[in-house]
């Protein structure tokens, strides 16, 4: 694996939002330029193809240099292999493929990559975040444990993931290897899971709550104050817009880490309300389903805790740890009978996992 905190290449990298675009040149994992914020443009091609190039541009001015490459993070669906971006629900100019990648390669000349946002947010957390911090916690504490595995989630406007295997970004044939958005709803199966687990979906449930017509103007930042009764409102509306929230979260998460059993790392604008949506999310992570004959058993196939709770971090790390007798020999082997993942919410926050992922994926694609 490539020790990104001591390479020396210079990679200009982007974390494109449907309202913000945001640049930042970084070196051996240390940000050396930017950021720098920019408007996204996102509903006129020419204006916002302009803002990449100048962002791009204004970096290579601040590191008085040439980099070695350019690697962003770009929301789906997309070719990624051959830089082509496709039409994009939160970016209405682009229609029919836009070859990106090719057009930067061509002005700047040097190679460029460009992945899922999700996928690099995971990526970053998984090698310089919140996986190789646990991991140390749960080291010190003297545990038997380690996480090898990590399911990256963003929380904003939309609904986003990225899986990271042993250190492998997992991308998919169809640039489509993590899309939560589209897990199955657990309050309408005619939905998907990013119409509960959204901006709008807060909006949606306070507005049917509190009896108001769908305020699109009304954003989860006032909702939460209404839930905290910091400003006028519908407190119990508010209250549970962010509880449906958490539980949604909580049933698309569980439907992931059915699959993958890794760490989870929580990032995006939303986790500023977590004390209002997480406990409905763990509520649903832990919860029990029945069988046919009404036995009740554990939804998922290991415990889920908690990582940011002192008061529960000292069980996750101890787990159960018994020694074994080897039949018909003198040797005893260590057995933990708790399965087990923590889920946690991010340190670095998502902009900065997303720079340090895309800053790995383009040194890892250049070996």
């Amino acid at each position: 694996m490539i020790d990104t905190d001591n390479d020396k290449r210079i990679v200009l990298t982007l974390d494109a939002g449907g309202t913000n675009f945001v640049f930042s040149a970084l070196q051996g994992n240390k940000e050396i330029a930017g950021p720098m914020t920019l408007p996204s443009n996102a509903d006129n091609l020419d204006k916002c193809l302009h803002t990449i190039i100048h962002g791009f541009e204004f970096l290579e001015k601040e590191i008085n240099r040439k980099p070695d490459a350019i690697s962003f993070a770009f929301p789906g669906p997309a070719d990624y292999d051959q830089g082509i971006i496709g039409d994009l629900p939160n970016f209405e100019a682009f229609k029919g493929g836009v070859p990106m990648g090719p057009m930067l390669e061509q002005k700047f000349k040097v190679p460029v990559f460009i992945n899922n946002d999700g996928n690099l947010y995971a990526y970053g957390e998984a090698l310089s975040g919140i996986l190789p911090d646990v991991n140390k916690k749960l080291k010190d504490a003297g545990s038997i444990l380690q996480h090898r595995n990590l399911v990256g989630v963003t929380l904003g406007t939309g609904f986003g993931c990225g899986i990271v295997l042993n250190q492998e970004l997992i991308v998919g044939d169809n640039s489509c290897g993590a899309e939560i958005h589209n897990t199955l709803n657990k309050y309408n199966p005619n939905w998907n899971a990013e119409e509960s687990v959204s901006t709008r979906a807060i909006q949606r449930i306070y507005a049917e709550r509190a009896g108001l017509e769908f305020n699109p103007g009304l954003m989860p930042k006032d909702i939460y104050n209404i839930a905290k009764r910091k400003v006028a409102g519908n407190y119990e509306a508010a209250q549970e817009a962010f509880y449906v929230y958490g539980e949604n979260l909580g049933s698309s998460i569980a439907n992931v880490v059915t699959l993958v059993d890794g760490l989870v790392a929580i990032g995006g604008g939303i986790i500023a309300a977590a004390n209002l949506f997480a406990p409905a999310m763990f509520k649903e992570l832990n919860r029990q389903l029945e069988d046919l004959m009404g036995k009740k058993n554990n939804r998922l196939s290991f415990k889920v805790f908690d990582i940011d709770n002192p008061l529960t971090f000292d069980s996750y790390a101890k787990g159960k740890v018994v020694d074994l007798k080897v039949p018909g020999y003198d040797k005893k082997v260590k057995y933990d009978s708790m399965p087990r993942i923590g889920v946690g919410f991010t340190k670095l926050g998502a902009s900065k996992a997303t720079s340090l992922g895309a800053y790995a994926y383009a040194l890892q694609k250049m070996t």
